[in-house]
Protein backbone atom coordinates (compact mmCIF):
# COMPACT_ATOMS: atom_id res chain seq x y z
CA UNK A 1 0.00 0.00 0.00
CA UNK A 2 2.85 2.51 0.51
CA UNK A 3 4.34 1.76 -2.71
CA UNK A 4 0.97 2.47 -4.35
CA UNK A 5 1.04 5.80 -2.71
CA UNK A 6 4.51 7.12 -2.30
CA UNK A 7 4.97 8.27 -6.55
CA UNK A 8 1.17 9.74 -6.68
CA UNK A 9 2.64 12.08 -3.67
CA UNK A 10 5.89 12.63 -5.91
CA UNK A 11 3.81 13.98 -8.52
CA UNK A 12 1.60 15.70 -6.85
CA UNK A 13 4.56 17.44 -4.74
CA UNK A 14 6.15 17.92 -8.59
CA UNK A 15 3.10 19.75 -10.01
CA UNK A 16 3.39 21.53 -7.01
CA UNK A 17 6.71 23.00 -6.97
CA UNK A 18 6.82 23.74 -10.83
CA UNK A 19 3.86 25.22 -10.30
CA UNK A 20 5.43 27.25 -7.58
CA UNK A 21 8.46 28.19 -9.56
CA UNK A 22 6.21 28.87 -12.21
CA UNK A 23 4.50 31.40 -9.54
CA UNK A 24 7.74 32.57 -8.59
CA UNK A 25 9.07 33.98 -12.16
CA UNK A 26 5.95 35.35 -12.59
CA UNK A 27 6.64 37.68 -9.96
CA UNK A 28 9.86 38.54 -10.66
CA UNK A 29 10.57 42.20 -11.56
CA UNK A 30 11.92 41.16 -15.03
CA UNK A 31 8.96 39.22 -15.98
CA UNK A 32 6.60 41.85 -17.78
CA UNK A 33 9.70 42.85 -19.24
CA UNK A 34 10.26 39.25 -21.00
CA UNK A 35 6.76 38.88 -21.48
CA UNK A 36 6.63 41.36 -23.58
CA UNK A 37 9.59 40.79 -25.35
CA UNK A 38 8.24 37.53 -26.49
CA UNK A 39 5.13 37.67 -27.06
CA UNK A 40 5.73 40.22 -29.30
CA UNK A 41 8.77 38.47 -31.01
CA UNK A 42 6.29 35.12 -31.31
CA UNK A 43 3.14 37.54 -32.74
CA UNK A 44 5.31 39.60 -35.10
CA UNK A 45 7.15 35.89 -36.26
CA UNK A 46 4.01 34.19 -36.54
CA UNK A 47 2.13 37.43 -38.82
CA UNK A 48 5.18 37.64 -41.06
CA UNK A 49 4.64 33.66 -41.87
CA UNK A 50 0.95 34.27 -42.37
CA UNK A 51 1.18 37.67 -44.47
CA UNK A 52 3.45 35.65 -46.94
CA UNK A 53 1.05 33.14 -47.03
CA UNK A 54 -2.19 34.50 -47.40
CA UNK A 55 -0.62 37.58 -49.71
CA UNK A 56 0.71 34.81 -52.28
CA UNK A 57 -1.62 34.43 -54.84
CA UNK A 58 -2.67 37.94 -54.90
CA UNK A 59 0.52 39.05 -54.86
CA UNK A 60 1.31 36.80 -57.45
CA UNK A 61 -1.86 37.86 -59.84
CA UNK A 62 -0.95 41.46 -59.57
CA UNK A 63 3.14 41.86 -59.73
CA UNK A 64 4.11 38.52 -60.80
CA UNK A 65 5.59 38.14 -57.15
CA UNK A 66 4.46 36.31 -54.90
CA UNK A 67 6.61 37.49 -52.03
CA UNK A 68 6.08 41.41 -52.75
CA UNK A 69 3.76 41.89 -49.93
CA UNK A 70 5.50 39.88 -47.59
CA UNK A 71 8.98 41.46 -48.47
CA UNK A 72 7.41 44.88 -47.79
CA UNK A 73 6.01 43.91 -44.84
CA UNK A 74 9.39 41.97 -43.47
CA UNK A 75 11.09 45.76 -44.75
CA UNK A 76 8.65 47.04 -41.96
CA UNK A 77 9.18 44.90 -39.46
CA UNK A 78 12.76 45.51 -39.78
CA UNK A 79 12.70 49.20 -39.35
CA UNK A 80 9.85 48.80 -36.73
CA UNK A 81 12.21 46.82 -34.46
CA UNK A 82 14.94 49.29 -34.85
CA UNK A 83 12.96 51.97 -33.39
CA UNK A 84 11.38 49.90 -30.79
CA UNK A 85 14.86 49.24 -29.81
CA UNK A 86 15.39 52.67 -29.87
CA UNK A 87 12.13 53.46 -27.81
CA UNK A 88 13.03 50.71 -25.31
CA UNK A 89 16.01 52.83 -24.16
CA UNK A 90 14.54 56.02 -24.07
CA UNK A 91 14.14 56.79 -20.52
CA UNK A 92 11.04 57.41 -18.62
CA UNK A 93 12.06 61.15 -18.05
CA UNK A 94 12.58 61.82 -21.63
CA UNK A 95 9.45 60.37 -23.01
CA UNK A 96 7.46 62.64 -20.29
CA UNK A 97 9.00 65.33 -22.17
CA UNK A 98 8.54 64.48 -25.57
CA UNK A 99 5.05 64.28 -25.04
CA UNK A 100 3.32 67.47 -26.32
CA UNK A 101 5.85 67.31 -28.81
CA UNK A 102 4.81 63.73 -30.21
CA UNK A 103 0.92 65.32 -30.36
CA UNK A 104 1.71 68.43 -32.10
CA UNK A 105 3.79 66.14 -34.61
CA UNK A 106 1.16 63.61 -35.50
CA UNK A 107 -1.56 66.55 -35.40
CA UNK A 108 0.20 67.91 -38.21
CA UNK A 109 1.08 64.99 -39.74
CA UNK A 110 -3.23 64.22 -39.68
CA UNK A 111 -3.12 67.38 -41.74
CA UNK A 112 -0.63 66.70 -44.33
CA UNK A 113 -3.58 64.35 -45.17
CA UNK A 114 -5.70 66.94 -46.48
CA UNK A 115 -2.84 68.30 -48.21
CA UNK A 116 -1.91 67.55 -51.91
CA UNK A 117 0.27 64.90 -50.40
CA UNK A 118 -3.18 63.29 -49.08
CA UNK A 119 -4.46 59.74 -50.85
CA UNK A 120 -7.69 58.01 -50.79
CA UNK A 121 -7.99 54.42 -49.70
CA UNK A 122 -11.48 52.41 -49.83
CA UNK A 123 -13.28 55.80 -49.00
CA UNK A 124 -10.92 56.78 -46.47
CA UNK A 125 -8.49 59.74 -46.54
CA UNK A 126 -6.48 58.94 -43.98
CA UNK A 127 -2.66 58.13 -45.80
CA UNK A 128 0.12 60.63 -47.31
CA UNK A 129 2.51 59.86 -50.13
CA UNK A 130 5.72 60.63 -49.99
CA UNK A 131 8.72 59.87 -53.00
CA UNK A 132 6.88 56.53 -53.40
CA UNK A 133 5.90 55.66 -49.60
CA UNK A 134 2.72 55.84 -48.09
CA UNK A 135 2.25 56.52 -44.11
CA UNK A 136 -0.87 56.63 -42.25
CA UNK A 137 -0.12 58.83 -39.52
CA UNK A 138 -2.93 58.32 -37.37
CA UNK A 139 -1.20 54.98 -36.55
CA UNK A 140 1.31 56.95 -35.09
CA UNK A 141 -1.27 59.14 -33.51
CA UNK A 142 -2.13 56.46 -31.00
CA UNK A 143 1.20 56.38 -29.50
CA UNK A 144 1.18 60.16 -29.03
CA UNK A 145 -2.04 60.16 -27.47
CA UNK A 146 -0.92 57.42 -25.01
CA UNK A 147 2.47 59.07 -23.95
CA UNK A 148 0.68 63.02 -23.98
CA UNK A 149 -2.15 61.82 -22.11
CA UNK A 150 -0.07 60.48 -19.39
CA UNK A 151 1.73 63.07 -18.95
CA UNK A 152 -0.81 65.32 -18.46
CA UNK A 153 -2.82 63.71 -16.06
CA UNK A 154 0.21 62.19 -14.62
CA UNK A 155 1.24 66.15 -13.54
CA UNK A 156 -1.90 66.75 -12.80
CA UNK A 157 -3.07 63.91 -10.65
CA UNK A 158 -3.97 66.34 -7.08
CA UNK A 159 -6.58 68.02 -9.25
CA UNK A 160 -8.33 65.62 -11.39
CA UNK A 161 -11.06 65.98 -9.20
CA UNK A 162 -12.04 68.81 -11.10
CA UNK A 163 -13.36 67.60 -14.53
CA UNK A 164 -11.76 71.34 -15.76
CA UNK A 165 -7.99 69.97 -15.11
CA UNK A 166 -9.21 66.39 -17.03
CA UNK A 167 -10.81 68.24 -20.35
CA UNK A 168 -7.69 70.59 -20.84
CA UNK A 169 -5.25 70.26 -22.58
CA UNK A 170 -5.56 66.19 -22.44
CA UNK A 171 -9.35 65.95 -24.13
CA UNK A 172 -9.60 69.96 -25.23
CA UNK A 173 -7.53 70.49 -27.51
CA UNK A 174 -5.64 66.85 -27.83
CA UNK A 175 -7.40 64.17 -28.30
CA UNK A 176 -10.44 66.35 -29.31
CA UNK A 177 -8.39 67.61 -32.41
CA UNK A 178 -6.67 64.84 -33.23
CA UNK A 179 -9.52 62.46 -33.08
CA UNK A 180 -11.66 65.15 -35.47
CA UNK A 181 -9.03 65.22 -38.11
CA UNK A 182 -9.37 61.54 -38.39
CA UNK A 183 -13.27 61.62 -38.70
CA UNK A 184 -12.67 63.84 -40.52
CA UNK A 185 -11.34 61.56 -43.09
CA UNK A 186 -13.56 58.97 -42.33
CA UNK A 187 -11.75 56.57 -41.00
CA UNK A 188 -14.13 54.72 -38.40
CA UNK A 189 -12.13 52.07 -37.08
CA UNK A 190 -9.01 54.41 -35.80
CA UNK A 191 -11.36 56.67 -34.28
CA UNK A 192 -12.65 54.40 -32.23
CA UNK A 193 -9.60 53.28 -30.90
CA UNK A 194 -8.26 56.95 -30.46
CA UNK A 195 -11.38 56.95 -28.11
CA UNK A 196 -11.02 53.93 -26.55
CA UNK A 197 -7.39 55.37 -25.49
CA UNK A 198 -8.91 58.35 -24.84
CA UNK A 199 -11.15 56.32 -22.61
CA UNK A 200 -8.95 54.10 -21.24
CA UNK A 201 -5.87 56.41 -19.95
CA UNK A 202 -8.62 58.76 -18.03
CA UNK A 203 -10.13 55.28 -16.15
CA UNK A 204 -6.51 54.31 -15.31
CA UNK A 205 -5.61 58.14 -14.28
CA UNK A 206 -9.00 57.77 -11.88
CA UNK A 207 -11.04 59.93 -13.40
CA UNK A 208 -14.43 59.88 -11.56
CA UNK A 209 -17.04 57.04 -13.79
CA UNK A 210 -19.85 59.96 -14.28
CA UNK A 211 -17.71 61.58 -17.08
CA UNK A 212 -17.38 58.65 -19.50
CA UNK A 213 -20.51 59.06 -19.98
CA UNK A 214 -20.18 61.90 -22.18
CA UNK A 215 -17.09 60.55 -23.72
CA UNK A 216 -19.08 57.21 -24.64
CA UNK A 217 -22.34 59.62 -25.88
CA UNK A 218 -19.47 61.83 -28.19
CA UNK A 219 -18.05 58.50 -29.62
CA UNK A 220 -21.68 57.18 -30.25
CA UNK A 221 -22.30 60.40 -31.73
CA UNK A 222 -19.55 60.28 -34.09
CA UNK A 223 -19.76 56.26 -34.89
CA UNK A 224 -23.32 57.29 -35.77
CA UNK A 225 -22.38 60.47 -38.09
CA UNK A 226 -19.88 58.45 -40.00
CA UNK A 227 -21.98 55.00 -40.75
CA UNK A 228 -24.59 56.94 -42.00
CA UNK A 229 -22.08 58.96 -44.50
CA UNK A 230 -21.19 55.43 -45.72
CA UNK A 231 -23.84 53.57 -47.79
CA UNK A 232 -21.20 50.62 -47.69
CA UNK A 233 -20.76 50.79 -43.79
CA UNK A 234 -24.36 51.44 -43.53
CA UNK A 235 -25.07 47.86 -45.41
CA UNK A 236 -22.69 45.98 -43.64
CA UNK A 237 -24.30 47.52 -40.54
CA UNK A 238 -28.03 46.75 -41.92
CA UNK A 239 -26.60 43.53 -42.68
CA UNK A 240 -25.42 42.94 -39.14
CA UNK A 241 -27.90 44.24 -36.99
CA UNK A 242 -30.61 41.98 -39.21
CA UNK A 243 -28.38 38.80 -38.73
CA UNK A 244 -29.40 38.60 -42.71
CA UNK A 245 -25.80 37.46 -43.51
CA UNK A 246 -25.60 33.46 -44.72
CA UNK A 247 -25.09 34.12 -48.34
CA UNK A 248 -22.16 36.21 -49.71
CA UNK A 249 -24.48 37.68 -52.98
CA UNK A 250 -26.42 39.59 -49.81
CA UNK A 251 -25.27 42.93 -49.58
CA UNK A 252 -22.52 43.80 -46.95
CA UNK A 253 -22.02 40.21 -46.45
CA UNK A 254 -19.90 38.77 -48.83
CA UNK A 255 -16.56 39.71 -46.75
CA UNK A 256 -18.05 38.23 -43.51
CA UNK A 257 -19.68 35.20 -44.83
CA UNK A 258 -16.32 34.10 -46.56
CA UNK A 259 -14.57 34.68 -43.92
CA UNK A 260 -16.73 32.11 -41.73
CA UNK A 261 -16.36 30.20 -44.39
CA UNK A 262 -11.98 30.03 -43.82
CA UNK A 263 -12.65 28.95 -40.01
CA UNK A 264 -15.16 26.61 -40.72
CA UNK A 265 -12.81 25.03 -43.65
CA UNK A 266 -10.37 25.04 -40.94
CA UNK A 267 -12.10 22.92 -38.55
CA UNK A 268 -10.53 21.68 -35.47
CA UNK A 269 -6.84 21.48 -36.62
CA UNK A 270 -6.34 23.74 -39.95
CA UNK A 271 -5.65 22.72 -43.26
CA UNK A 272 -2.02 23.03 -43.17
CA UNK A 273 0.27 26.16 -43.64
CA UNK A 274 -0.28 27.35 -47.08
CA UNK A 275 -3.64 25.15 -47.94
CA UNK A 276 -6.02 27.82 -47.36
CA UNK A 277 -8.85 27.74 -50.06
CA UNK A 278 -9.91 31.56 -49.53
CA UNK A 279 -6.91 33.56 -49.90
CA UNK A 280 -7.52 32.46 -53.36
CA UNK A 281 -9.65 35.34 -54.72
CA UNK A 282 -12.70 34.48 -52.40
CA UNK A 283 -11.55 36.70 -49.36
CA UNK A 284 -10.75 40.79 -49.89
CA UNK A 285 -7.83 41.78 -47.67
CA UNK A 286 -6.85 38.27 -46.53
CA UNK A 287 -3.26 39.58 -45.56
CA UNK A 288 -4.78 42.17 -43.55
CA UNK A 289 -7.87 43.21 -41.57
CA UNK A 290 -8.78 39.40 -42.47
CA UNK A 291 -5.75 37.54 -41.24
CA UNK A 292 -7.32 36.00 -38.50
CA UNK A 293 -9.21 34.13 -41.13
CA UNK A 294 -6.55 32.81 -42.71
CA UNK A 295 -4.71 31.66 -39.62
CA UNK A 296 -7.90 30.05 -38.58
CA UNK A 297 -8.51 28.00 -42.05
CA UNK A 298 -4.58 26.95 -42.14
CA UNK A 299 -3.74 26.77 -38.24
CA UNK A 300 -6.72 25.94 -37.18
CA UNK A 301 -8.05 26.66 -33.09
CA UNK A 302 -4.03 26.13 -31.89
CA UNK A 303 -3.27 28.55 -34.20
CA UNK A 304 -6.21 31.27 -32.93
CA UNK A 305 -5.57 30.00 -29.36
CA UNK A 306 -2.47 30.95 -29.85
CA UNK A 307 -2.60 34.45 -30.77
CA UNK A 308 -5.28 35.19 -28.32
CA UNK A 309 -3.19 33.58 -25.77
CA UNK A 310 -0.11 36.03 -26.84
CA UNK A 311 -2.43 39.27 -26.83
CA UNK A 312 -2.98 38.19 -22.97
CA UNK A 313 0.07 37.74 -22.23
CA UNK A 314 0.94 41.54 -23.39
CA UNK A 315 -2.28 42.72 -21.61
CA UNK A 316 -0.66 40.53 -17.94
CA UNK A 317 2.71 42.56 -18.40
CA UNK A 318 0.86 45.90 -18.91
CA UNK A 319 -1.55 45.07 -15.77
CA UNK A 320 1.89 44.02 -14.08
CA UNK A 321 3.35 47.18 -15.04
CA UNK A 322 0.49 49.37 -13.51
CA UNK A 323 0.22 47.43 -10.53
CA UNK A 324 3.90 47.44 -9.14
CA UNK A 325 5.22 50.94 -10.55
CA UNK A 326 5.86 53.67 -8.06
CA UNK A 327 5.65 56.14 -11.04
CA UNK A 328 2.05 57.72 -12.16
CA UNK A 329 2.81 58.23 -15.28
CA UNK A 330 4.32 54.94 -15.85
CA UNK A 331 1.02 53.31 -14.98
CA UNK A 332 -0.89 55.25 -17.08
CA UNK A 333 1.23 55.10 -20.63
CA UNK A 334 0.84 50.63 -19.65
CA UNK A 335 -2.87 51.39 -19.39
CA UNK A 336 -3.27 52.65 -22.48
CA UNK A 337 -0.78 50.79 -24.63
CA UNK A 338 -3.21 47.90 -23.29
CA UNK A 339 -6.42 49.55 -23.65
CA UNK A 340 -4.82 50.32 -27.59
CA UNK A 341 -3.58 46.73 -28.56
CA UNK A 342 -6.58 44.94 -26.26
CA UNK A 343 -9.52 47.13 -28.27
CA UNK A 344 -7.83 46.97 -31.72
CA UNK A 345 -7.66 43.10 -31.87
CA UNK A 346 -11.46 42.67 -30.13
CA UNK A 347 -12.64 45.10 -33.04
CA UNK A 348 -10.58 42.85 -35.77
CA UNK A 349 -11.29 39.21 -33.99
CA UNK A 350 -14.99 40.24 -33.35
CA UNK A 351 -15.52 41.38 -37.13
CA UNK A 352 -13.84 38.60 -38.63
CA UNK A 353 -16.09 35.94 -36.25
CA UNK A 354 -19.46 38.19 -37.11
CA UNK A 355 -19.55 39.24 -33.42
CA UNK A 356 -19.29 42.83 -34.73
CA UNK A 357 -19.76 44.47 -38.27
CA UNK A 358 -16.92 44.91 -40.21
CA UNK A 359 -15.26 48.14 -39.28
CA UNK A 360 -11.61 47.51 -40.80
CA UNK A 361 -8.91 47.54 -38.43
CA UNK A 362 -5.58 45.64 -38.79
CA UNK A 363 -4.74 43.27 -35.92
CA UNK A 364 -1.56 44.85 -34.24
CA UNK A 365 1.88 43.31 -34.65
CA UNK A 366 0.05 40.34 -36.85
CA UNK A 367 -1.89 42.11 -40.03
CA UNK A 368 0.00 43.33 -42.99
CA UNK A 369 0.49 47.09 -43.09
CA UNK A 370 3.77 49.26 -42.67
CA UNK A 371 2.58 52.18 -40.81
CA UNK A 372 0.28 49.77 -38.08
CA UNK A 373 3.27 47.78 -37.43
CA UNK A 374 5.87 50.06 -37.31
CA UNK A 375 3.63 52.37 -34.89
CA UNK A 376 2.68 48.74 -33.06
CA UNK A 377 6.52 48.43 -32.27
CA UNK A 378 6.93 51.85 -31.07
CA UNK A 379 3.64 51.36 -28.61
CA UNK A 380 6.06 47.85 -27.73
CA UNK A 381 9.32 49.51 -27.09
CA UNK A 382 7.62 52.40 -24.65
CA UNK A 383 6.16 49.10 -22.95
CA UNK A 384 9.01 47.96 -22.57
CA UNK A 385 10.91 51.34 -21.48
CA UNK A 386 7.72 51.02 -18.56
CA UNK A 387 9.48 48.11 -17.45
CA UNK A 388 12.84 48.62 -17.16
CA UNK A 389 11.35 51.47 -14.91
CA UNK A 390 9.86 49.11 -11.87
CA UNK A 391 11.52 48.74 -8.92
CA UNK A 392 14.40 46.00 -9.62
CA UNK A 393 14.12 45.70 -13.19
CA UNK A 394 17.00 47.38 -14.54
CA UNK A 395 19.25 45.84 -11.40
CA UNK A 396 18.51 42.71 -12.69
CA UNK A 397 18.74 43.20 -16.69
CA UNK A 398 22.17 45.17 -15.72
CA UNK A 399 23.51 41.65 -13.58
CA UNK A 400 23.02 39.44 -16.64
CA UNK A 401 25.48 38.55 -19.28
CA UNK A 402 24.73 40.28 -22.59
CA UNK A 403 23.55 37.61 -25.37
CA UNK A 404 27.17 38.37 -26.98
CA UNK A 405 29.27 37.38 -23.62
CA UNK A 406 26.86 34.46 -23.49
CA UNK A 407 27.60 33.37 -27.08
CA UNK A 408 31.55 33.84 -26.63
CA UNK A 409 31.77 31.83 -23.19
CA UNK A 410 30.95 28.43 -25.16
CA UNK A 411 33.28 28.85 -27.86
CA UNK A 412 36.42 27.25 -27.11
CA UNK A 413 39.64 29.27 -27.22
CA UNK A 414 42.87 28.11 -27.30
CA UNK A 415 45.02 27.87 -24.21
CA UNK A 416 48.13 29.32 -23.61
CA UNK A 417 50.83 26.81 -23.08
CA UNK A 418 52.81 26.90 -20.18
CA UNK A 419 56.56 27.68 -20.33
Amino acid sequence: MTSTLLPIRRDEAGRESVVAGIGVRLRSPVAPYYLILVSTALLVTLGLVMVLSASSVTSYWEDGNSYKVFLTQLMYAGGGVVLAMLAARIPVGVWKKLAPWGLLLAVLLQLAVFSPIGTDFQGNRNWISVAGFSVQPSEFGKVALVVFGAAVLARKRKVLGHISHVLIPFVLPGAALLIGLVLAGHDLGTVLILVAITGGVMFAAGVQARWFVGVAALAAGGAAYMAVGSANRMERIQAWVGGICVNPDVKGCFQKVHAEYALADGGWWGLGLGGSKEKWGQLPEPHNDFIMAIIGEELGLPGTFTVLALFFLIAYACYRIVVTSTDFFVRIAAAGIMVWFLSQAMINIGSVIGMFPIIGVPLPLVSSGGSALVAALIGVGILLALARSLPGCRESLSGRPSMLRRTLAVVPTPRLRRR
